[in-house]
């Protein structure tokens, strides 16, 4: 009979405590980003430290934890860095097929797709380089796998702004998406938004006119040495909420990474998108990078990369590396060493 405390005990050890983790991204390399003809301030040979996240997770039991992630960024007009809250939540894991988060948590799809792709630290996925999606968000949050893990789920009701802005609007976002894995490295996803992007707030002298929308689809194989995708997306009004006009915007992407030896690889990716396909329908954004990974150990990633960016069209589209376009054209080239590092 005295058994049975002792190995309670013991799960108790296993499953309580407090774990802290660390993941930086950096960078040194030359930049070259040019719109019509003319350098832009951000051009030039640097280093750049583009995240530096610190994450704590206290795990109280099997149901009950609460976590936080905080990260960084640079404010040019105060000539500082600043510290930030990603995420923040309490979470209740009812059972693997259900899970419940309160606070900013992981989206839907952006997170899920950085997991399938492996590049994350080298450039953004599509939706996330080119913003027409949040990566994490404050609301409520359920996660599950269903189906002996041959199928999961993410569905977020959130304020919309993204995890720097806890801005109330009169109404809440909602993003879902659905995976199925008929074998293991095989995965089929298709995601969904609709909302007013947090700007429909009370008072407001730009009121909410449109609602955003995003519909995702994803194909993607992942294993121990290969990696291929494919992601689409399409949206209506993203930038657009509180315009006149409404728009509309699709793009693709695609990647491949090939391991290819135990501590070496090869990848490329390739992203194509149509920004604002009825009030500006010639603009265009064609973006593709190449590179070289080395894995020395299992926590740090280098890579020696290539990246091109070209946007025409007339117009410009707001990207994570910059504004680039113009009247004409804008160009954006950049080669060096991308690092991450993981603990």
């Amino acid at each position: 009979m005295a058994a049975a405390p002792v190995a309670a005990a013991e799960k108790e050890a296993v499953t309580t405590g407090t774990r802290i983790s660390g993941l930086m991204f950096a960078d040194v390399t030359n930049l070259d980003l040019t719109n019509d003809g003319v350098d832009s301030p951000a051009s030039g040979t640097g280093v750049d430290v583009k995240r530096f996240y610190i994450g704590i997770t206290h795990t109280f039991d099997e149901v009950w934890s609460v976590h936080v992630t905080t990260d960084f960024n640079y404010v040019s007009n105060d000539n500082q860095t600043q510290l930030f809250i990603k995420k923040a939540y309490v979470q209740a894991k009812l059972s693997d097929a259900l899970a419940g988060r309160l606070g900013s948590a992981d989206m839907p799809w952006i997170p899920f797709v950085e997991g399938l792709y492996g590049y994350r630290y080298v450039e953004q996925t599509i939706t996330d380089r080119l913003k027409f999606a949040n990566s994490a968000d404050w609301g409520l949050h359920a996660i599950g796998k269903l189906a002996r893990d041959k199928l999961n789920y993410s569905v977020s009701v959130v304020n919309g702004a993204g995890y720097k802005n806890t801005t109330r609007s009169s109404s809440m976002d909602v993003e879902a998406r659905i995976a199925f894995m008929p074998i293991k490295t095989l995965t089929l996803a298709l995601g969904g938004y609709t909302g007013k992007l947090g700007k429909d707030v009370e008072g407001s002298a730009t009121p909410a006119l449109h609602t955003a929308r995003r519909v995702n689809a994803l194909v993607a194989w992942a294993d121990d040495k290969l990696r291929v995708g494919a992601e689409y997306f399409y949206a209506e009004d993203w930038n657009q909420v509180t315009a006149v006009d409404s728009d509309t915007a699709d793009g693709y992407s695609g990647w491949a990474s090939y391991d290819f030896a135990p501590k070496w690889g090869v990848f490329t990716g390739v992203q194509v998108a149509k920004t604002s396909k009825d009030l500006n329908p010639d603009l265009e954004d064609r973006y593709f990078n190449v590179g070289v990974a080395h894995h020395p150990r299992e926590n740090i990633d280098l890579a020696l990369v290539y990246k091109d960016e070209r946007v025409d069209g007339g117009g410009t589209v707001n990207t994570s590396n910059g504004v680039i376009g113009g009247l004409d054209e804008g160009t954006y080239r950049e080669f060096g060493i991308w690092v991450r590092v993981a603990f």
